[in-house]
């Protein structure tokens, strides 16, 4: 600040000075005669005390000049006024009769016009100077680049990059809106997207596309895979909320497959979701996993009075732990099996933990199919256990994080994740712990999911492996799904299944060709697919509801509410759960026997005929 006072100060002087003296000028048509030279002399101190007092008063030194808005303009005028204002009045009462002939106030009038143009042409011409010549005599070293919207996206876009000097220099907006064609915005064309971006390409000679953040994921895929096409890179540009450390300082990335499959975001009760959580003792299990971790993150920016975080990976829990601390909560790490009645007992009686977020399960669906004792052990043992202790421990609230395989489950992992739900709601009748599962399908980018087996396999030249052309699957980024699962916390009444609207299926196929693609490669000349046909447990298609809960109420933007008719007795759930202990101490084929009569008979007492979704009224 001292530095930009050293230039600033003597600059503002000087053109406060000429700016009276012109003034004076002005008024007396270009010849003062010694009087009016002796006025301006004897005046001009007091003229410059009242305009530094006043600039520095409405901070117009603090102002970037580089950033120049109509709010300086505004500002710098008011400060103007100010001071002219006081003028007017110092000579009205006190330099009538103190100096022979007082200022005129044509010269007052005059100077207040003056001063508002000068300061005003000194801010737009400095921002003149950055914006327009540097960048015309940088032009020929600057990426010909196109924007697609020519709405306050793209606009805010635009700006950004003029006031950042960027590599970027934009060309031509690309949108949807006709009546927009043939407009100019900041002296730009504006193009529609139907010309078709290769023939943008060519005549415009632009080799980059910068897409807002706020596009959705559909809408950037359909413009990735013209754009690959026409040979043009593409790029996300994030909002201007999401950019950080300077006022627009500009951050563009590649486009990633989050991007691709990014949806409107969901409306939140952040009210009652932090009404929840905020000042709780909080358990997470599995909170070194994908969404475990995530939801300690969201978790801890709404003010627990403690978080323990559980997980048997010692390696999972080193990072988190390094990740998040410090932190002004207390955070305890447990290095512990969930399915370890005895520890966890113990944890529960020093924590006394009011809210339980149960994340902890092995998803791998073809390696539980090699492992049905450890799925059953873990899955269903660890979430039996943590159920048991909730209740006997005075849990305000337990969410149970199930998966879309519970739905008439193919595989071990899905089976169990259905027996899972089914003890917590028969625990649940019994129980004062309010008790709610929560449904979703595969979060991309976890740990071992298809996201990253497909990058290394396109890393390593492929090529890469699908099971099957048809294959579909429901896809949710993982920040998405553990706001919903907080939603889903505070909208849940004991007992209930919430069901995560995860939108359209994608095809695995489509994913493929669309990491190849975003890797900079080119399906199939540089990376082919393959298909290996179906692993052991997987379906075609995943299902989100069963036939009896497709009558579901819509109780949130994106949750729904299943109305389960297939609820288990407790009484039988306890029986089924001594057969499943029974069978761990027998060869794996007696705890798949026992698995799958147990799953049978938990499908048959769910279904129902199908009658649609509907919302709540």
């Amino acid at each position: 600040m001292k530095h930009r006072l050293a230039v600033i100060l003597p600059a503002y002087t000087l053109m406060y000075v000429l700016c009276f003296y012109t003034a004076f000028l002005v008024r007396f048509d270009f010849s003062l005669s010694a009087e009016n030279r002796f006025l301006f002399q004897t005046t001009i101190p007091f003229v410059l005390l009242a305009k530094l007092v006043t600039s520095l008063a409405t901070g117009e030194w603090r102002r970037s000049f580089r950033y120049a808005t109509f709010s300086d303009m505004l500002s710098m005028a008011a400060g103007a006024t100010v001071a002219a204002g006081l003028l007017y009045v110092a000579n009205s009462l006190f330099l009538v009769g103190q100096i022979e002939n007082a200022v005129p106030r044509s010269v007052i009038l005059i100077d207040w016009g003056l001063t508002i143009l000068a300061a005003g042409t000194l801010r737009s011409g400095y921002r003149f100077y950055n914006e327009i010549l540097r960048a015309t005599f940088a032009r020929s070293q600057r990426q010909r680049t196109l924007i697609y919207q020519s709405e306050d996206e793209g606009i805010a876009v635009l700006r950004a990059l003029q006031t950042t000097n960027s590599e970027y220099r934009v060309v031509g907006f690309v949108g949807e809106n006709r009546r927009k064609r043939y407009s100019l915005i900041a002296g730009i064309p504006v193009y529609l997207a139907r010309v078709g971006w290769k023939d943008l390409a060519s005549s415009l000679k632009a080799t980059h596309v910068l897409i807002p953040g706020t596009v959705p994921g559909r809408k950037v895929r359909e413009i990735l895979q013209e754009c690959a096409e026409a040979g043009l890179q593409t790029h996300i540009i994030p909002t201007v909320d999401e950019l950080a450390g300077g006022r627009y300082e500009l951050s563009i990335r590649h486009v990633t497959i989050s991007d691709l499959l990014r949806r409107e975001p969901a409306h939140l009760d952040e009210t009652a979701i932090r009404q929840y959580v905020s000042g709780r003792r909080v358990m997470v299990t599995g909170g070194a996993g994908s969404i475990g971790s995530e939801l300690c993150r969201q978790i801890l920016a709404l003010g627990p009075d403690s978080l323990t975080i559980i997980d048997q990976s010692e390696s999972g829990m080193f990072a988190i732990q390094q990740e998040l601390f410090p932190c002004e909560t207390e955070i305890q790490f447990v290095i512990a099996d969930v399915a370890d009645r005895e520890t966890l007992s113990r944890v529960m009686r020093t924590v006394r933990p009011q809210l339980v977020f149960h994340a902890a399960a092995y998803k791998h669906v073809p390696l539980m199919e090699d492992n049905p004792r450890e799925a059953v052990r873990n899955n269903v043992g660890g979430a039996r256990t943590m159920v048991d202790l909730s209740h006997e421990f005075g849990v305000e609230r337990f969410v149970l994080i199930s998966s879309d395989k519970a739905v008439r489950p193919s595989s071990v992992m899905g089976a169990t994740k259905l027996i899972a739900e089914k003890y917590l709601q028969a625990v649940s009748t019994q129980s004062e712990t309010r008790f709610i599962t929560v449904r979703f399908g595969n979060v991309l980018n976890s740990v071992g999911s298809v996201v990253p087996t497909f990058l290394k396999q396109i890393e390593n030249g492929g090529p890469v492996t699908v099971t099957h052309p048809e294959m579909r699957r429901f896809f949710m980024l993982i920040p998405e799904a553990v706001q919903l699962v907080l939603q889903a916390g505070a909208v849940g009444e004991s007992g209930d299944v919430l069901i995560l609207e995860m939108g359209e299926p994608v095809r695995i196929v489509d994913l493929a060709k669309d990491l190849i693609v975003l890797s900079g490669r080119k399906y199939p000349d540089d990376v082919d697919i393959v298909f290996t046909g179906l692993r052991p447990g997987e379906k075609l298609f995943e299902e989100l509801l069963y036939d009896s809960e497709q009558n579901s109420t819509k109780v949130h933007d994106k949750i729904y509410c299943a109305h389960r008719k297939g609820w288990v007795r407790p009484a039988d759930i306890r029986r089924d759960m001594v057969l499943l202990d029974e069978s761990l101490s027998n060869p794996p084929g007696a705890t798949l026997s026992v698995l799958n009569r147990l799953t049978e008979n938990y499908v048959q007492a769910d279904a129902l005929p199908q009658t649609g979704l509907k919302s709540a009224a």
